[in-house]
């Protein structure tokens, strides 16, 4: 199953999700606040996102919810501010969540965990969140690796 993915272009998890897709030439895209603003400035093209109606993060991270088949939070730690409201959000909705946890699990435990519950899932279109870069350096490049091996391994098994 040839997997979509979006994300609200945050730095850190947001765009690690985005990452993987661009590195695998899956399709991608989703919501970003009015004036396309993020921790670093504004959000580059190359991540294909629509501008939402508000500069407000709650609206663009409904949009992506609703977007999606399910969505996966990457932190290190407990979900905590946009974090938790997204998982709130997915709940409401009645989307499947999966958090991992980065600080409990390894790189590779953690793709085995996500091509696990993408797969009971069914989820072809997937929204990837979670912290941002200054809460957890480096969690960008990690989350890219982990995405892009996992969506690998699925195309691979189908």
């Amino acid at each position: 199953m040839r997997t979509r993915i979006v994300s609200g272009g945050q730095t850190g998890a947001d765009r690690g999700g985005l990452d993987a897709a661009i590195a695998l030439g899956l399709p991608h895209g989703g919501w970003c606040p009015r004036g396309r603003r993020a921790e670093d400035g504004k959000i580059p093209g190359r991540y294909k996102l629509r501008e939402t109606g508000s500069a407000e993060y709650p609206e663009r991270t409904e949009l992506n919810m609703k977007e999606s088949d399910g969505t996966v939070l990457f932190s290190r730690g407990p979900l905590e501010g946009g974090s938790a409201f997204t998982a709130n959000l997915a709940r409401k909705h009645q989307k499947p969540l999966l958090h991992i946890d980065l600080g409990k699990v390894g790189a590779l435990e953690a793709e085995q965990i996500l091509l696990s519950w993408l797969s009971e899932n069914e989820v072809a279109v997937l929204n990837v969140a979670g912290s941002r870069e200054n809460k957890a350096p480096g969690i960008q490049r990690l989350v890219m690796e982990i995405v892009a091996h996992a969506m690998r391994r699925r195309h691979e098994g189908s």
